[in-house]
């Protein structure tokens, strides 16, 4: 069986949200870093000396970490599932782009912007202004991904969805928020609503990233 070691909310969901609809049997062991728990903390350690979530552990012991790497390693191991182009397939140059410009342009922002102390020290008003400025480079990056790719059907690639469709559609709930990614991206808006409401997740959405009340912020 794999292991995804992830919590509610973050970086795990859409991995695990790809594994749900692959179909493959999967158990999560909690890793919420951010809660600095100790026991958390080297449970992480054991597997990403970064003690960052994602963890794919593989039935052969071997670790796969890096959402976007794990992300697209399901979809080209599962080919049946359709949740990315092929090899060969004219769509996949664009596709490793995104999977790439996510985690490298946005996704990365977190680490600064989950605690702004990393960076600005204990001045409040640092971190404050750390907080702003990451909010600002997270839309703008959303505006530059939209202005740049154009849907092709229903998803982001066409008429399937996609990893890429799951990876925007998580990240994108966090800060500064969705509200302000819908207008960032106006383009890709349509896309991330119907991943939400896909009904092949929804079971998956209220356990691991529930929509509740205000969510969209």
């Amino acid at each position: 069986m794999l292991t995804v070691y992830g919590a509610l909310g973050s970086g795990s969901v859409p991995v695990e949200a790809a594994l749900t609809l692959i179909g493959l049997e999967y158990e999560v062991v909690e890793g919420a870093t951010w809660e600095h728990d100790p026991a958390i903390l080297e449970r992480v350690r054991r597997v990403n000396p970064l003690v960052q979530i994602p963890a794919l552990v593989l039935p052969g012991g071997e670790v796969m970490t890096e959402s976007g790497a794990i992300l697209t390693w399901l979809a080209d191991s599962h080919p049946a599932a359709r949740l990315g182009p092929a090899i060969g397939d004219p769509r996949r140059a664009q596709f490793l782009r995104w999977m790439t410009f996510i985690p490298a342009s946005i996704y990365s922002m977190f680490w600064v912007r989950d605690e702004p102390a990393r960076l600005a020290g204990p001045d409040f008003d640092a971190q404050a202004r750390v907080k702003t400025a990451t909010a600002e480079r997270i839309a703008d990056c959303w505006a530059m991904m939209d202005g740049q790719i154009t849907p092709a059907g229903d998803y982001l690639l066409g008429d399937s969805l996609s990893v890429l469709d799951l990876y925007v559609a998580v990240v994108s709930r966090w800060g500064p928020g969705r509200n302000r990614f819908y207008s960032a991206a106006p383009g890709m808006a349509p896309v991330v609503r119907r991943v939400d409401a896909d009904p092949r997740l929804t079971a998956f959405w209220a356990e691991r990233f529930p929509f509740e009340p205000g969510w969209e912020r």
